[in-house]
C-alpha cells in the first residue's frame, strides 16, 4: 500500500509495454486522471518493458538488460505511477533482487521504493472523491494475481468502483483466481492457460454485468481475447478508462 503523505506536484507514469502497444488509450486515460487532480505527469519517452517476461521465464540476465534501460529514466524523486499490478510488482519487489550485487543495486532500490500502482495512488495518496456522472450500470472487477498477492492493492479498485453511486459491483465466483496470462506462461503452457482463462471469462460473463474492468493490461488482453473467440459481446476495459468516463472525462 502507498504511504499517504503530502500530495506530490509531479509524478512519472510508467505505462507498461502492453498498454503502450495494445491499448494506449488506457495509458492516456491514466494520465488524464492524474492531471485532473492537478499533477504534472512526466512520461519518459525511452521507457519500454519492465523485464518481467524474461524474469519469470528464468532469464535474469536478459531481464536485467531490459530493466537497466528503465532505471535511468526516473532521476527525479517523484512517485512512479504504474497502471498495472503486474509490472508494478516486478519493479517494486523484484528489481532490487535482480540488481543485487551489481553497480545498479542502490539505484534499483531507490527507484523501486517510489513505485506505486495506479489505483493505490488514486485512493491512498490523492484520496480522490469523485461524483459519478454516469447512468446505472453493473460491473464485474477482475483483480490480477500480482495486484492481489504481490502488491496487495486489489481492494483499491473495488473501493474506487464502490464509491460511484450509480455503479453496482457484482461479485463472481472466481474472484481470487488467475486469468491464465502470466506473461510467457500462456505461451509455454497453452492448455493450462486456456483452461484458466475459460473459467475466468465464464465467471465474469455469468455475473450478468454490463462489462468487466481490470487494472492489468495482460489480463484484459487475455480475457477479452477468450470472450471474442467464444463469440460473446461481453467485454472489459482498463479501470483507468472506466473511472475517467464515469467521473466526467477531461476537465
Amino acid at each position: 500500500m502507498a504511504d499517504a503523505g503530502a500530495k506530490p506536484r509531479d509524478v512519472y507514469l510508467f505505462s507498461t509495454c502492453l498498454l503502450d502497444m495494445f491499448m494506449p488509450e488506457a495509458g492516456l486515460d491514466a494520465i488524464t486522471l492524474l492531471e485532473r487532480e492537478g499533477l504534472r505527469v512526466h512520461y519518459p519517452q525511452g521507457q519500454s518493458c519492465c523485464g518481467q517476461p524474461a524474469y519469470t521465464s528464468g532469464l535474469p540476465d536478459e531481464a536485467r538488460v531490459v530493466a537497466r534501460q528503465q532505471l535511468g529514466l526516473f532521476d527525479q524523486p517523484w512517485p512512479i505511477v504504474v497502471p498495472s499490478g503486474s509490472c508494478g510488482g516486478m519493479m517494486k519487489h523484484h528489481w532490487p533482487t535482480l540488481f543485487e550485487g551489481t553497480p545498479d543495486e542502490a539505484r534499483a532500490k531507490q527507484v523501486a521504493a517510489r513505485v506505486v500502482e495506479l489505483t493505490d495512488f488514486l485512493r491512498n495518496v490523492l484520496k480522490v472523491q469523485w461524483q459519478d456522472q454516469g447512468g446505472p450500470v453493473k460491473v464485474a472487477v477482475h483483480t490480477s494475481c500480482s495486484a492481489r498477492r504481490e502488491m496487495n492493492v486489489h481492494i483499491n479498485g473495488w473501493a474506487l468502483v464502490d464509491g460511484l453511486t450509480n455503479v453496482r459491483r457484482v461479485v463472481h465466483d472466481h474472484e481470487s483466481e488467475c486469468c491464465g496470462f502470466g506473461g510467457t506462461f500462456s505461451i509455454k503452457h497453452p492448455d493450462i492457460s486456456g483452461a484458466m482463462v475459460a473459467d475466468k471469462s465464464a465467471a465474469l460473463a455469468g455475473t450478468g454485468a454490463d462489462e468487466f474492468i481490470t487494472a492489468d493490461g495482460g489480463c484484459l488482453l487475455n480475457i477479452n481475447g477468450k470472450l471474442a473467440k467464444d463469440g460473446l459481446r461481453f467485454k472489459g476495459r482498463h479501470i483507468a478508462s472506466f473511472l475517467l468516463e464515469r467521473t466526467g472525462g477531461k476537465k
